[in-house]
């Protein structure tokens, strides 16, 4: 079968926009702040596999519990900092709620093409809960940090990835830190557990 280049459209005529539970229609090309609604967010995240549902335990590991795992050990390693960047913390992969959550290699083979709609939602995302579109650099790179700490000890606890392999991908953390074993839980006690840190931390 002939391979065939599929060009971008010049002008989009099909739908781009998703219904959510709570009723709002979200642009995915043109996010509004005004569509968004954390428990929608909550939802999906619960919802939605890392590493390709590919990890141990009964449940799937879900990106919402990530993300609070994240928000966890960004407070603990930065306790001075304002409260507002705990937000961001727990919302830096709020757009996998529309989008999923795309695995390393597969970004890689997309060229970062996904990275305009993504842009696009977390900027809403951080503008709807009152946090900066763009973060403080200084933010970013200690979110990044965390997001990627956690990566690790994921790939070892949860993944199949002894620690040997997991640092040829994932640099091993240094991190002041204690931490449990990540054991996935239940998708449901996962959207609670991140809509009641959302309401805690605001």
């Amino acid at each position: 079968m002939e391979n065939k280049i599929i060009k971008p459209l010049k002008k989009i005529n099909q739908r781009a926009w998703q219904r959510m539970l709570s009723g709002r229609k979200l642009d995915i090309l043109s996010p509004s702040p005004f569509d968004i609604e954390i428990e929608d967010i909550a939802l999906g995240l619960s919802r939605v596999s890392r590493w390709n549902g590919q990890t141990t335990g009964k449940y799937p590991y879900s990106v919402a519990q990530h993300s609070i795992l994240v928000e966890e050990l960004f407070n603990i390693e930065y306790p001075e900092l304002d409260k507002k960047w705990n937000l961001a913390a727990l919302l830096h992969d709020a757009p996998e709620y529309v989008i999923g959550d795309l695995i390393t290699p597969f970004k890689y083979a997309l060229n970062n093409s996904y990275r305009f709609v993504e842009d696009n939602l977390i900027k809403a995302i951080y503008l709807r809960f009152g946090l900066p579109a763009l973060l403080p650099r200084d933010i970013e790179s200690k979110i990044k940090k965390i997001d990627k700490s956690l990566a690790w000890f994921e790939a070892v606890d949860i993944a199949g990835y002894n620690e040997k392999e997991a640092s040829k991908i994932i640099k091993k953390p240094n991190l002041n830190s204690k931490r449990q074993i990540i054991i996935a839980k239940s998708a449901n006690d996962i959207q609670k557990k991140f809509l009641k840190r959302f309401q805690e931390i605001i």
